[in-house]
């Protein structure tokens, strides 16, 4: 199991570069952040874009792995959204994986759209998702490309010299709804979950472990059609969404993390402390879970 954090887009460089170099010696896996035009309680604060930060974490790290966690169709286009990722993944010699979601209503999901105009519906959500990763996957992967479909369109576009990373770089998926799961079976290197969101504020730590053992099975019958074995695809616990506290403790991480990984998880993603937030943390509690937890389940 590998061991990631989420460090948000809150900080001014001359202070957020010293948190993605800190999260590197620490020896997390990767390091992700999200990708929004602002989110929940953070959205009248500070919030810096994905890709710019991203580029220059590439530049200030050496080896960590960076990416999004997630990207959605709800402000991003598939033909440009591929340029800057073959450019980020160039600037960083590879080390790029884009985690990528159907997005969700609220916060900055209809930032684009006319005051008038209703969000799109989960069907409008999931209708967007179907067309715009496969042809994402199209445009990192071959150098020109010509797409008219029902929400985007691309006329020769042109993506050269392509990415580091070969055919492509990896992407994560988020989904836990069966379009969703079957993206993820014929498109992703990993699935994304942050568990069952029903059960975040009423639900038992015993019910989300059901729950999540559910949508890997479902993931496992997705794959199994796309002609896949499950067993080839990561899988990313992103934590933090789930009943309970496994943070409040090293203990408490590890009895989550053990759990998580006897569920064939093969990576947990813990959020970076930011004080007075919901991720608010005990410094001294995360540098033991980043620097010791995983040890514990071997």
């Amino acid at each position: 199991m590998r061991l990631s954090t989420v460090i948000l887009p809150i900080h001014r460089w001359a202070e957020g570069q010293k948190i993605w170099r800190q999260a590197e010696d620490l020896g997390f896996h990767a390091s992700y952040t999200y990708d929004h035009l602002a989110w929940r309680t953070f959205r009248d604060g500070p919030w810096f874009g994905a890709i710019p930060t991203l580029t220059a974490a590439a530049a200030a790290t050496r080896s960590m792995r960076l990416g999004t966690l997630v990207t959605s169709p709800n402000f991003r286009h598939p033909v440009t959204l591929a340029k800057d990722l073959i450019t980020l993944d160039d600037v960083s010699d590879g080390r790029i994986t884009l985690g990528i979601g159907a997005g969700g209503n609220g916060f900055d999901a209809t930032t684009l759209r006319g005051s008038d105009e209703e969000p799109w519906t989960p069907r409008e959500r999931a209708d967007h998702f179907d067309e715009f990763v496969p042809l994402l996957d199209r445009l990192l992967s071959e150098p020109s490309v010509t797409h008219e479909g029902r929400f985007y369109n691309a006329n020769e576009a042109r993506n050269i010299p392509g990415c580091v990373q070969r055919p492509r770089l990896p992407f994560a998926v988020a989904a836990t709804g069966p379009r969703g799961m079957r993206l993820a079976a014929r498109h992703g290197q990993a699935w994304v979950t942050t568990g069952d969101p029903k059960l975040f504020e009423d639900g038992t730590a015993e019910q989300s472990v059901a729950a999540i053992g559910g949508q890997i099975s479902r993931l496992g019958a997705a794959c199994e059609e796309a002609g896949r074995d499950v067993a080839g695809l990561d899988k990313i616990l992103l934590s933090g969404f789930t009943p309970g506290s496994p943070l409040r403790s090293f203990d408490a991480f590890v009895d989550f993390a053990g759990t998580h990984f006897e569920l064939g998880f093969t990576e947990i993603v813990v959020h970076w402390p930011e004080p007075d937030s919901v991720f608010a943390l005990d410094a001294e509690v995360f540098e033991r879970i980043a620097t010791e937890a995983l040890s514990q389940l071997s």
